[in-house]
């Protein structure tokens, strides 16, 4: 199964489009005209992806982020499938002014309703401005001998890493579009500042 498909499958409400000529801008037009909230656009480089583009409908941001350390879920020991279950959500140190609102973002493309009794949990971990992600399956087991309750993860893939690249004010533009943020590595110098 290839990385779009386990994300449409991960995502509840997700649709699958392939892009063909069409340009961002044509295809945020059409998103907006058909009532979808967010829009995500995988570019690939030799048949493997490399960066995602993510597009909060209908007035943005839009965000760029390179994508590193795809592992898909037939790659993961001992995985699982997902269900239909719509996942609970974890993010963790989202703390900066930028973190907020790039945890915001993220956090719109899962409904606020999970549904506690599928187990599942999506966890978006930011640490030195990379986000991990991770879809996990979660049982309680209670011990027979202690009957102490433990925890114990399945994770269900797709396992992955984000870069924040860019983060763009309103809907994709590339002439006109003013930029909140924008990576600069000629600027960072200091391996201790973090943005995210």
């Amino acid at each position: 199964m290839s990385f779009v498909e386990e994300l449409v499958l991960m995502f509840p409400n997700a649709e699958f489009r392939r892009r063909g000529t069409w340009s961002l801008k044509q295809i945020t037009a059409a998103c907006n005209k058909h009532g979808f909230t967010n829009l995500i656009v995988l570019t690939e480089r030799a048949k493997k992806p490399q960066s995602i583009w993510m597009v909060k409908l209908p007035y943005g941001p839009t965000a760029r982020f390179k994508l590193t350390s795809l592992v898909l879920p037939k790659r993961i020991a001992g995985h699982g499938r997902p269900t239909g279950h719509r996942p609970e959500l974890i993010l963790n140190n989202f703390n900066t002014r930028l973190g907020h609102r790039l945890g915001r973002m993220l956090a719109c493309l899962f409904p606020y309703d999970p549904q506690f009794h599928g187990r599942q949990v999506v966890t978006m971990h930011n640490q030195r401005d990379f986000v991990f992600f991770r879809h996990h399956r979660y049982v309680f087991e209670q011990s027979e001998e202690t009957s102490e309750v433990s925890a114990r993860l399945q994770e269900l893939g797709p396992r992955f890493t984000l870069k924040l690249k860019s983060l763009q004010l309103g809907t994709f533009d590339t002439q006109h579009g003013e930029y909140e943020w924008k990576h600069k590595p000629e600027l960072d110098t200091s391996r201790r500042r973090f943005h995210v």
